[in-house]
């Protein structure tokens, strides 16, 4: 869909998706905010995006700023989906979430990553399975100011 058509697709969409209507990634999303809510996070941003990147979710647990990379998969034929978030993807997460601290002045604040890695069958209802890997990764490089 072109930008030119988004503000007249927003607008004749309907305002609440059904879950299997929903592509596999925005499901997997939808889904790992809801577990994070029931653990007690509060979500604060969704798809924050940056010149390095985007950033899945962006929770709040304690006084820790909580950057999410949520991977959704149908199968694990080609592995864990927790194991597509190699050093590459780790480097463009950690950047953007500097970026975004960086916008809100909020460096001084405690940070970390993680992963939630779901596995959705195409014709399920529900995710096989959702596991939620706390502090996942350190940001990679030198001089980092995150904990």
């Amino acid at each position: 869909m072109t930008r030119r058509w988004a503000p007249l697709w927003a607008a004749v969409r309907p305002p609440f998706w059904p879950e299997r209507a929903l592509p596999l990634g925005p499901r997997g999303e939808r889904h790992a905010a809801r577990m994070l809510r029931r653990s007690g996070y509060k979500i604060v941003a969704g798809g924050a995006r940056s010149r390095f990147g985007e950033i899945d979710l962006i929770a709040v647990q304690g006084r820790t700023i909580v950057f999410v990379e949520v991977k959704t998969r149908r199968t694990t034929r080609a592995g864990d989906p927790a194991d597509a978030v190699g050093a590459s993807k780790q480097q463009r997460i950690a950047a953007s979430a500097l970026a975004f601290l960086k916008s809100h002045g909020l460096l001084e604040h405690a940070a970390r990553f993680d992963v939630i890695a779901i596995v959705w069958p195409a014709d399920a209802r529900r995710p096989a399975s959702a596991r939620h890997f706390e502090n996942a990764f350190s940001p990679p490089g030198f001089g980092q100011f995150f904990s």
